[in-house]
């Protein structure tokens, strides 16, 4: 029987990089933008170590490996767990007493497991999910067609779940024009349904500044449309822009 290891992560300077992060997110008016330390293939000195240095929440994209890292945590030191990953039904129920917000959820067979693992351990009021958005048009792309958004969030709220805001992914190219035409097609949606948060963050070089009253996140970022409470997905291994 095999045994899967995973990588130790470089801790040296995390906690000034993160602080750098934050810095000028906030200098550039993103002071609601949330650090998600991206965690995946790293052992649970990652997790612990995100909670240490002041993340606000960790994500993971494998199943079986934030089973596997979750259990190690202690249950002091762990911060709010958001699945990013893409997500099979089968899933789920392993998942359930990991996740706390669901980041790609992009059609209806996935919000009804959702609901009814939630259920039966008594999740349902609390689980939160995000819907993915197809918002490139690529087809490798996870993500629902953007006028399918309404639907699926009519039914995931019948069923008791949060739907708290909108997730999508920009294009592969990274393209700076594509991606914040991507970035505000999302965010006009999730205005128009009255959602307050946005997940739009790409592992790239960090580069923010302000423009008409808007946080504006370039290097394949995107637009982060003002008064959404908007999340930035930190390559935990990752080295940072000046």
């Amino acid at each position: 029987m095999s045994v899967t290891t995973y990588n130790s992560p470089n801790i040296e300077g995390l906690a000034e990089r993160v602080s750098a992060i934050r810095d000028r997110v906030s200098k550039a008016g993103g002071e609601s933008v949330k650090l998600i330390a991206v965690t995946k293939t790293f052992d649970a000195t990652a997790l612990t170590s995100a909670f240490a240095f002041g993340c606000d929440a960790v994500g993971e994209n494998y199943a079986q490996e934030l089973v596997t890292k979750f259990e190690q945590v202690p249950e002091a030191q762990r911060l709010p767990v958001h699945f990013i990953g893409r997500l099979q039904s089968n899933k789920i129920r392993s998942l359930v007493n990991c996740v706390d917000v669901w980041q790609s959820v992009d059609r209806l067979s996935l919000i009804d497991e959702i609901a009814k693992r939630c259920e039966t351990v008594s999740r349902v009021g609390s689980a939160q999910i995000m819907l993915q958005v197809n918002s490139t048009n690529e087809p490798d792309k996870g993500g629902c067609e953007p006028d399918d958004v309404e639907s699926l969030m009519a039914r995931a709220l019948s069923l008791g779940l949060d739907v708290v805001g909108l997730m999508t992914v920009g294009p592969t190219n990274s393209d700076a024009p594509e991606t914040r035409k991507a970035f505000r097609s999302v965010s006009r949606i999730a205005h128009n349904l009255g959602l307050s948060e946005l997940s739009m963050g790409m592992t790239g070089i960090l580069k923010l500044r302000s423009k008409k009253g808007q946080l504006w996140c370039e290097s394949g970022l995107g637009c982060l449309a003002q008064g959404f409470k908007s999340r930035y997905l930190v390559p935990f291994w990752g080295r940072f822009g000046n």
